[in-house]
């Protein structure tokens, strides 16, 4: 079995170098004397042998994850499963797929190729998850990607690495709900996403979730255009106790369809 952590930290580093907000929210917890537990991290890609769900999970279950639930977005015509490690202390991992054969033939050539350009031996990677963007995309190839599908757009412009990482809220001291926590976060400045309501899922489905709206970058595309487009965000995941007295650990679908928005341009 292959050690997992190496290629989890360096998620996190290319997370919080795209998303500073995760680290200034991660700081302001801290500052309050709270300890940040991840809840899981969120991978989004095409559904393709060379670059699919079961590509980026390889190291994953190398490292000693075992697959769990799958989740069908019929609307976002995408399929997710999530992992878990023995080692409770290590984040779930929720990885997810667009269907290419249910979108449009343009869309579908386009994404193809983009694949094309994927080096063989860069997908064979252990890090593949954290590879960046591995093909060539214009401006007007995304905006066109984005009048379809914004999940088809993200991954085009930003490739392979954490969409999300997830703050286990039952693990804070200070704030035992999200209902707290959002109103503190809102306090010093953050926008959560209100797709949905601000706060998705009930203690009846055993998870409640929140998030962030991405932070805005700006990327450079290979036409040499520069434009600010959503990036990543941070979520907040409570869990709560099934009738055997476990503690939930999957995911609901009608939440994540909503928690998908938050990269949304609009």
């Amino acid at each position: 079995m292959s050690d997992v952590h190496p290629l989890l930290e360096k998620l996190w580093n290319d997370y919080a170098k795209l998303n500073p907000s995760a680290k200034a929210i991660q700081e302001l917890l801290t500052a309050t004397g709270e300890r940040i537990v991840n809840d899981h991290i969120a991978l989004r890609t095409f559904r393709d042998p060379k670059v699919g769900i079961d590509a980026l999970a390889r190291a994953f279950l190398e490292g000693g994850y075992e697959a769990k639930g799958e989740y069908e977005f019929t609307e976002k015509k995408l399929y997710a499963r999530h992992y878990e490690h023995a080692d409770v202390e290590l984040p779930k991992v929720f990885i997810s797929e667009l269907k290419l054969d249910e979108c449009s033939p343009a869309l579908k050539a386009k994404v193809e190729e983009l694949i094309a350009e994927v080096p063989e031996e860069t997908a064979k990677k252990d890090d593949f998850a954290v590879a960046g963007r591995p093909w060539k995309v214009t401006w007007p190839e995304y905006e066109a990607l984005a009048a379809e599908s914004e999940y088809a757009s993200w991954v085009a412009a930003f490739g392979f690495r954490a969409n999300h990482f997830t703050i286990f809220v039952n693990a804070l001291d200070t704030f035992d709900s999200l209902e707290l926590l959002s109103g503190f976060l809102k306090d010093n400045g953050y926008k959560l996403n209100t797709s949905g309501g601000e706060i998705k899922g009930t203690p009846e489905v055993f998870l409640e979730q929140s998030s962030t709206l991405a932070d805005q970058v700006e990327v450079k595309f290979d036409d040499g255009s520069k434009h600010v487009i959503p990036a990543c965000y941070y979520e907040f995941a409570k869990r709560y106790p099934m009738p055997d007295g476990k503690l939930y650990q999957g995911f609901v679908a009608k939440s994540a369809d909503k928690i998908f928005e938050s990269t949304n341009r609009k």
